[in-house]
């Protein structure tokens, strides 16, 4: 008999403990969906910040609605200031429309060129290597030019910019300065700017 309620009492403890245990992970779940639905706007959650670097996102609603690329002849300037600024010359990361629809983009870095009234203007960077598409690449209306390694990168990947695509970024939309890139390498894609637009 002693035995028989022995088992019972250990059986309670160990079904007791699962229990318990279970509770604990609803509560600390429900705490973690309650800190979710209070962040502050415009701060993303620790996943986002950390994943959705290749992801479409809509247009962030704190900034000035986004008027559409840039069509003009651009006065192209080398002004960059290492001031937390931004600056033609630098490469900086912002949010980018994506062409087909400019309420949808992802953050990505950009070289900036010049300025349209209170707009920066700006020539989107990739990692991915176009020479090796570069002629489908042109079919579609896209040319890229290779600007090397820098700071931008953490993984220092080699960077193309493309040169069709103007791109208006408010400077407010700014979310980090990347690196200074050096005037030789500024001037050749200038250079390659102009020939391609014909100014």
């Amino acid at each position: 008999m002693e035995q028989f309620l022995l088992i019972v009492a250990v059986l309670a403890v160990v079904g007791l403990s699962a229990w318990a245990t279970r509770e604990d992970k609803r509560r600390r779940n429900a705490r973690a969906r309650t800190r979710a639905t209070k962040r502050p706007p415009g701060r993303p959650s620790r996943a986002t910040r950390s994943g959705s670097r290749h992801r479409p996102t809509s247009a962030p609603t704190r900034h000035r609605p986004y008027p559409g690329d840039y069509t003009g002849r651009v006065a192209v300037r080398y002004a960059p200031h290492a001031d937390g600024l931004p600056d033609p010359g630098e490469i900086v990361w912002t949010w980018v429309p994506f062409e087909e629809d400019h309420s949808q983009g992802k953050d990505r870095p950009v070289l900036l060129i010049g300025h349209d009234g209170p707009w920066l203007l700006a020539l989107q960077l990739t990692s991915k290597d176009h020479d090796l598409d570069s002629a489908q690449e042109a079919r579609w209306g896209r040319y890229w030019v290779d600007i090397g390694t820098g700071a931008w990168d953490r993984q220092r990947r080699p960077s193309e910019v493309r040169i069709d695509r103007i791109i208006r970024v408010d400077p407010r939309a700014v979310r980090r300065e990347g690196a200074i890139l050096d005037r030789h390498r500024f001037d050749a894609v200038a250079s390659s700017l102009s020939d391609h637009h014909h100014w």
